[in-house]
């Protein structure tokens, strides 16, 4: 599996207000969005692209342009922090949304949403979730993205425990992770250590 951490002094600062106990919902969301335009600006270094021509105010020349725009998929809730910004620097992209909500007792995720196109064969994908933890939820999602012929996958996730990336590298070698760091682990109740806590409560205050 292919793992890129972005590694920048801006991403390293938009991170550490993220973990900061004392950051507001409003002072997480914006750093979360900045965050965001790093993480999908790196998602798309590889993108393909083709050729336009485009007329300046003195001549003629040629330009480029996202040949396939990916399809946005921000896992709710916390995921809807990110798909604004990624809409920012994409916004010829179409946006899917998957539903997840966390199961307090077993620690695994409940679904309660898919809304995806049928067809994902000739797309690529781009999955949004602050938080790879167990690999739960990003493990059902690339399912019924591939149950959806999807072959060109990204996760873009802020946050990442080793335990996370195993899972998913098990299920999905082929598809592409960008964060902004691989932390130490999971504690006993699965939350990601040192982490940010719960992005979902720390953007839209608790369930």
């Amino acid at each position: 599996m292919d793992v890129r951490v972005v590694e920048h002094p801006l991403a390293a600062a938009r991170l550490t207000t993220l973990r900061d106990e004392r950051t507001d919902n409003a002072g997480f969301r914006a750093a979360l969005r900045d965050l965001t335009l790093m993480l999908v600006y790196e998602a798309t270094r590889d993108a393909p692209c083709e050729q336009i021509p485009v007329r300046t105010p003195l001549t003629d020349t040629t330009g480029s342009r996202l040949a396939n725009p990916p399809l946005l998929v921000p896992v709710l809730r916390a995921g809807l922090g990110m798909v604004d910004q990624a809409h920012a620097l994409i916004p010829e992209a179409q946006v899917g949304f998957v539903g997840m909500a966390r199961d307090e007792t077993t620690h695994q995720p409940t679904p309660y949403l898919a809304s995806l196109p049928d067809d994902l064969s000739d797309r690529s994908v781009f999955v949004l979730d602050p938080m790879l933890a167990t690999g739960g939820s990003m493990a059902y999602t690339v399912d019924l993205l591939q149950a959806r012929n999807a072959v060109d996958i990204t996760a873009v996730c802020v946050v990442c425990a080793p335990e996370g990336i195993a899972a998913l590298e098990k299920i999905a070698p082929g598809i592409r992770l960008i964060t902004a760091t691989i932390d130490d682990g999971l504690n006993e109740i699965a939350y990601i250590v040192p982490g940010l806590g719960d992005a979902g409560d720390r953007q839209f205050g608790p369930r």
